[in-house]
């Protein structure tokens, strides 16, 4: 290399007419620019000047290294609200310097912003989540249609539908879940009535605690829990059974040989569910009185003659229909949203695990916001 292509890099200044001129020197590049940068930061800009000029036309060499550094200079000159012009850089160089300016100017990391409207992402998500709602609103107003419509299993045959189906759905669905329903409603139930005759024992009136543990138990806890337990047990093997059949093509496979996939896969699911929720509520609300009567002989000596005497005193079958006329609504709620999320399904497990827990996630919160409109309908008309 000549001695001119090994100079190590300098700059000089001069100011003259109110234009300040630096010069710079030798080769700008990544191997020697390390040895000026520091000073070529430490530049002090004369605040007299209405002008700079950055000089190029003594570079022997240039590449990134060297072209950031001359950006970032005419940055800072630019930042300090003075004119800046880079001059002979050469038609080579000139393409270098102007794509990393680019890059440098469209750089976010260095440049300070205001920061953002904290509400700003709130809008996009709102409208995103609205989409969404009408998208599967959509879907499963025309999935229950299907369902109600396209009850046969094969084309030709009517509305004709084994029972077998049906039956061995019921047979998962209710009949396996009434030992977990059971069980969570014998200890909602104690635990209502161990808490309500602890409060009502400071006013002398825990008779009355009966009165709270079957009016709160069939019109809205027994019903409201067992939903969410189905949701949960049920629902997510809904979304799971589904979903796998649709990762391994099933689903297409019952189209080609001339099968109605709502009629065989989803109607027996929901036809079982419609059967099966309300009995589980039937059994969970009589579980959690048994749990509240062995509470409130242990807790506060009501016998259970007394207890049953005050429930009928109490409570009437207006009660027990109120808990007892939601549950078929919420059956087929969660029946639907399972269906819809399983046949959403794509061709990956991460795919299904996501449906599956937004199956339960969604049956659940629908369930809950249906429970509070029955009990404003209920209220209203006097029920």
């Amino acid at each position: 290399m000549s001695d001119d292509e090994v100079r190590l890099p300098s700059f000089s200044e001069n100011t003259e007419g109110g234009t300040h001129t630096i010069v710079l020197d030798g080769v700008w590049a990544t191997h020697s620019v390390g040895t000026i940068d520091k000073k070529f930061k430490a530049i002090k800009l004369p605040k007299d000047a209405d002008r700079f000029v950055i000089d190029c036309g003594d570079i022997t060499m240039l590449d990134t290294a060297g072209a950031w550094m001359i950006a970032r200079l005419k940055l800072r000159i630019q930042g300090a609200g003075t004119e800046v012009d880079v001059h002979n850089l050469g038609e080579n160089n000139t393409i270098l310097f102007d794509a990393v300016m680019h890059a440098v100017t469209n750089d976010e990391s260095d440049v300070v912003k205001p920061a953002p409207f904290k509400f700003s992402g709130i809008l996009p998500g709102i409208g995103k989540l609205s989409y969404a709602f009408v998208a599967d609103f959509l879907s499963a107003m025309n999935l229950l249609g299907a369902a109600v419509r396209g009850s046969q299993m094969k084309s030709g045959q009517g509305r004709r539908m084994s029972l077998a189906p049906v039956a061995n759905q019921i047979d998962k669905m209710g009949v396996g879940a009434i030992p977990i329903i059971v069980l969570m409603s014998v200890i909602m139930g104690a635990i209502i009535a161990q808490q309500g005759a602890f409060q009502l024992r400071y006013f002398g009136a825990e008779i009355f605690v009966v009165d709270l543990v079957g009016i709160l138990v069939l019109r809205e806890i027994g019903v409201i829990l067992t939903a969410i337990m189905i949701a949960g047990r049920s629902g997510s093997a809904i979304t799971a059974e589904i979903g796998s059949m649709k990762m391994r093509e099933e689903v297409d496979a019952l189209k080609v040989i001339g099968l109605n996939p709502i009629g065989v896969l989803i109607l027996p699911r929901l036809i079982a569910l419609v059967i099966s929720l309300p009995l589980l509520t039937f059994v969970a609300n009589m579980a959690a009185l048994g749990g509240a009567m062995i509470v409130a002989q242990t807790y506060s000596g009501i016998s259970p003659d007394a207890f049953l005497a005050r429930v009928r005193e109490a409570v009437d079958l207006t009660s027990f229909f109120a808990g007892v006329i939601k549950a078929p609504f919420m059956a087929i709620i969660i029946g639907i949203i399972a269906s819809v999320e399983g046949m959403k399904v794509g061709g990956s497990a991460e795919s299904l695990g996501r449906r599956v827990t937004s199956s339960v996630v969604k049956s659940i919160f629908v369930v809950i916001v249906v429970d509070g409109l029955f009990a404003i309908f209920f209220a209203a008309v006097n029920f």
